[in-house]
């Protein structure tokens, strides 16, 4: 396969696996009310609001200036992400949580094929462009399972599934539906 072909796929790859956990994210966030947000199991676990603000300011930091700055930005404060602050509503959680995903993809989509070989810093670390990527792969889904445990936690007996409800027998359907779908 021609490396740009490569590349192109890759990207493409990236790109739906991305909006596969952004969509899981929303899709709870639409099962939640104003306080659930906010609520922290004991232990001083991270809050879904606290989630969302760190993986925002991730990705910000990350993904401006992608190609020519580290990726630890001087005016990133990240400790500052794992404070609550109860002033902020659901929608204003939501606002932030689409400009780090638009921050995000606007990089992925800008990149081209010979920028996959690339190095870019984080942290002063050396990454190739794919390593990076690959890096914010496994860290933006694993907190999404975090808001989505949270999320389905609070949710309690209304919780709707995001996926295959489980003991239903819907697996079968399921398959069965994929097998013709994809014929």
């Amino acid at each position: 396969m021609e490396q740009s072909n490569l590349a192109t796929l890759y990207k493409q790859s990236l790109t739906k696996r991305l909006l596969t956990y952004k969509t899981l994210g929303e899709r709870t966030f639409a099962q939640l009310d104003e306080a659930h947000i906010h609520w922290q199991p004991l232990g001083e676990p991270n809050s879904i609001y606290i989630i969302v603000k760190h993986i925002a300011g991730n990705m910000l930091s990350r993904f401006t200036d992608f190609l020519t700055t580290d990726g630890e930005k001087p005016w990133r404060e990240r400790d500052a992400e794992f404070k609550d602050d109860t002033a902020i509503s659901k929608a204003d959680m939501i606002a932030l949580w689409e400009k780090g995903w638009n921050c995000l993809l606007q990089a992925i989509e800008a990149l081209q094929p010979g920028d996959f070989e690339k190095t870019v810093y984080i942290r002063q670390e050396p990454h190739t462009v794919v390593d990076a990527l690959n890096r914010q792969l496994a860290h933006y889904p694993y907190h999404v399972g975090q808001i989505v445990y949270l999320g389905k936690m609070l949710a309690g007996t209304s919780w709707q599934s995001l996926s295959i409800p489980k003991g239903d027998g819907s697996s079968q359907a399921f398959n069965e539906w994929m097998a013709q779908k994809n014929k």
